[in-house]
């Protein structure tokens, strides 16, 4: 510049500058390139020593050097403000701006050039005051118009600040850095057009009017220009509270509107997925609409509006209108969602929890309480804990709240029937550990045992499954009928496991009578060789420790001669052994394999011992009545009756019955059947001692609450003989605890009345809810 004053020699000086809109190198930076370039070789010995010595006297400014330096950059800022172009070189602007600053003249700097933006400022809201405010929601396009002009407004601005900030440069980073009242070129600017457009009431109830209506209109689908609101609310954001203030809460109030009604109405109007495929869509909108253009602080609020709205405004209304549908038809993937948005809101998973809870219960009561469904109650008990398991794990994230509840609305709705589920459970357990079952390989069968247990674990009268358990147990191994000594051995196991050593105690003791049983028959076996007549039928025996097994009521019946001598030679043969025993035999459970000829060939035939003696009378003749069978055999009526049933009117008809029927009637005559068929050699007549009689099932339940009783009693007995005196409550408390099994307080109260009658307790005199133990 022609008038430029000579540079002081102040050691900033030396330093030269690449171009007008970098930051000045440091007072240390400069220096060193001071010394570096008058020394040349200042790394030798020999080098000069480069002195700078400050001038005499500092040198003073040309007249109207200050006032035609602001003109020029005054020209300068004009041409950004007015889009022309700067006929100024940008390097020298910036210097400028540094030498003015030198000479302490900054603070009046930054003054004019406030003056100057906000002059500019001012005078843009002139052509918003001009433009027709037209607030009413139809008029959309006036409003996206003024949008468009506001926006542009706005953008000319911040590139405008951009460019004077550059030229100023040096200001900003030396006086308005100093001063910490003073706000940076850009936050001047802003400050600016916050205070003198924003800030305009019309201005910015427009501008936020336009931007709702924009959104409103996306929320309905319609595409808008995104950009534009992306901008607009981005320019909200950097003018400070304008966005808290004035844009948020009105959003926040209008969301709210909108998502109550729209609540109200599409609860009504759609079904429960329908409803929760929406209510994901909407978040989703909304999560995108922060990512998009809103502030991300604008995200919390937002989105919990949307959930309060459309979600915790209608928890229990959404549960009760489609839950139990879900569930019934199993929807995977809409029972997820429902889990998942249910996560989202304080309270959704407890009201889930209840509602999942109460569904088990009614669901579990219909399976459970219908006699009718007596004979599937089993296997839709695991088809629904399957179903259960499925949901908690894939829909419910395997959260261990409802993991515990379905365990306990398990237990509630399977103990609303007591013993009956015990029962058939065992009676199950039967069907599949019987020889015949070709359902499952030893993989499934272990399995299916594994699912047995979990339904086993929630039922309280374990001893009624006991007593089941070990009835049919006897039946499979006497009978010959048990699939597989594995199969037993782990479902003993996993009884031990779960209920202890004494509750298996008896059964493992039946396994063992059983492998004693195999040594004895041997050495029996090795007797009868001895013998001089050793006789047609081949013997064998299991011997049975009385109170390890079930509990028979022998039944005499009449064996062939031949029969009853092999049972002497055998008696005569043990006793021999083990003296002081006593043998009782059980001809309920005896079996036999008769050989038998007809018209066809030579058949065998697996049958009871009951089918041998009736079979056998036919070697005497053709022809025989009821009554005479039952004359001959000995066998009890209704014994007898279900035998000869087996016989005549099952699918391997050995014998003729006259007349035809399905029951067996006094007068009835039988038939030996000569032309008897059949595909195989070897034929399984049905066994009747696997089936259970009414009888059998009613004696069991009945020793079973015998047994109760037994044990009542010696609870009882055992608190207080350790506690000499007791009130009546706190021994129904000890009794309860002590207890395995559930029982009325009625019970408890008969069983106490038993005792003090027979003399092992009494009640106090003054007091008759007391009690003491007589020694």
């Amino acid at each position: 510049m022609a008038d430029e004053p000579q540079k002081k020699p102040h050691l900033s000086a030396l330093v030269g500058h690449t171009n007008g809109l970098t930051k000045p190198a440091s007072l240390a930076a400069a220096s060193r390139a001071g010394g570096g370039g008058g020394g040349g070789g200042g790394a030798t010995a020999s080098s000069k020593k480069l002195v700078i010595k400050n001038f005499r006297e500092r040198p003073k400014l040309p007249d109207n050097y200050t006032q035609d330096t602001w003109q020029k950059l005054h020209e300068a800022v004009g041409a950004i403000q007015s889009s022309i172009s700067i006929k100024y070189n940008l390097e020298e602007l910036y210097q400028a701006v540094e030498n003015l600053c030198s000479y302490k003249v900054s603070a009046t700097l930054y003054k004019q050039l406030r003056q100057v933006c906000e002059d500019h400022v001012k005078a843009q809201i002139l052509q918003f005051r001009e433009y027709p405010f037209l607030v009413h929601r139809n008029h959309s396009l006036d409003s996206l118009l003024f949008l468009k002009k506001i926006n542009k407004c706005w953008q000319d601005h911040c590139r405008q600040m951009i460019m004077i900030r550059s030229i100023f440069l040096f200001l900003d980073r030396t006086y308005v850095l100093q001063n910490s009242m003073l706000p940076s070129i850009w936050d001047m600017g802003l400050e600016l057009f916050r205070n003198h457009v924003i800030s305009d009431k019309q201005v910015q109830n427009k501008t936020i009017d336009g931007i709702l209506l924009l959104i409103e209109r996306e929320r309905n689908g319609e595409a808008v220009d995104r950009s534009l609101l992306r901008s607009l609310l981005s320019m909200l954001s950097d003018l400070q509270q304008v966005y808290k203030e004035s844009f948020e809460q009105r959003f926040l109030e209008e969301t709210n509107c909108l998502y109550a009604a729209e609540g109200q109405r599409l609860m009504q109007e759609r079904e429960v997925p329908e409803y929760l495929h929406h209510v994901n869509k909407r978040l989703e909108e909304e999560g995108d609409r922060v990512i998009t253009y809103l502030d991300h602080s604008t995200q919390k609020p937002l989105i919990a509006c949307v959930e309060k709205q459309l979600l915790g405004e209608h928890l229990k209304a959404i549960l009760q209108k489609g839950l139990d549908n879900l569930l019934d038809e199993n929807r995977i993937s809409d029972l997820t969602q429902t889990y998942q948005l249910f996560s989202r809101v304080k309270g959704g998973q407890q009201i889930l929890l209840q509602h999942w809870s109460e569904y088990i219960k009614n669901f579990g009561t219909t399976i459970v309480v219908n006699p009718e469904k007596d004979k599937d109650m089993v296997q839709e008990l695991l088809d629904f804990k399957d179903k259960v398991d499925h949901i908690i794990e894939v829909c419910f994230q395997k959260n261990e709240k409802f993991i515990n509840l379905m365990k306990e609305s398990f237990e509630t709705f399977i103990n609303k029937r007591p013993n009956k589920p015990a029962e058939l459970i065992a009676k199950y357990v039967d069907s599949k550990l019987r020889a015949g079952n070709k359902e499952a390989t030893d993989e499934e069968l272990e399995r299916i045992l594994d699912k047995i247990m979990i339904i086993f674990r929630f039922i309280h009268g374990k001893d009624v499954f006991e007593a089941f358990y070990k009835k049919d147990l006897a039946k499979r191994l006497l009978v010959g009928k048990s699939a597989s000594v594995d199969a037993e051995k782990s479902m003993l196991s996993k009884l031990k496991h779960e209920c202890g050593a004494a509750f298996t105690s008896k059964l493992e003791g039946m396994f063992k009578d059983m492998e004693l049983s195999k040594d004895v028959m041997v050495q029996f076996k090795q007797y009868m060789q001895n013998q001089s007549d050793p006789g047609n039928i081949d013997l064998t025996v299991n011997i049975l420790t009385m109170g390890y097994w079930p509990t028979y009521t022998p039944m005499e019946v009449h064996l062939n001669s031949e029969m009853i001598k092999l049972q002497e030679v055998f008696k005569t043969f043990y006793l021999g052994k083990h003296s002081g025993r006593k043998l009782q035999w059980q001809t309920t459970l005896g079996h036999a394999v008769l050989k038998a000829e007809f018209k066809e060939g030579k058949k065998e035939f697996q049958v009871s011992l009951f089918q041998t003696l009736v079979l056998l009378m036919f070697n005497e003749g053709d022809e025989f009545s009821f009554e005479e069978i039952k004359m001959a055999t000995g066998v009890e009526d209704s014994e007898l009756r279900r035998t000869l049933q087996s016989l005549a009117c099952g699918k391997a008809r050995v014998l003729i019955k006259n007349p035809k029927g399905k029951d067996v009637e006094d007068g009835d005559k039988f038939i030996f059947n000569g032309d008897f068929k059949h595909k195989l050699f070897r034929i399984k007549i049905n066994q009747i001692q696997m089936k259970e009689t009414v009888e059998e099932q009613v004696s069991t339940t009945e020793r079973v609450f015998q047994d109760r009783q037994y044990q009542i009693d010696a609870a009882i007995v055992r608190i207080m003989k350790m506690r000499k005196t007791l009130g009546h409550n706190l021994l129904v408390s000890e009794l309860y605890n002590q207890l395995k099994f559930p029982v009325k307080p009625g019970d408890l109260k008969k069983r106490i009345e038993s005792l003090i009658d027979r003399d092992y307790m009494e009640r106090d005199k003054d007091n008759p809810n007391q009690y003491h133990y007589v020694a």
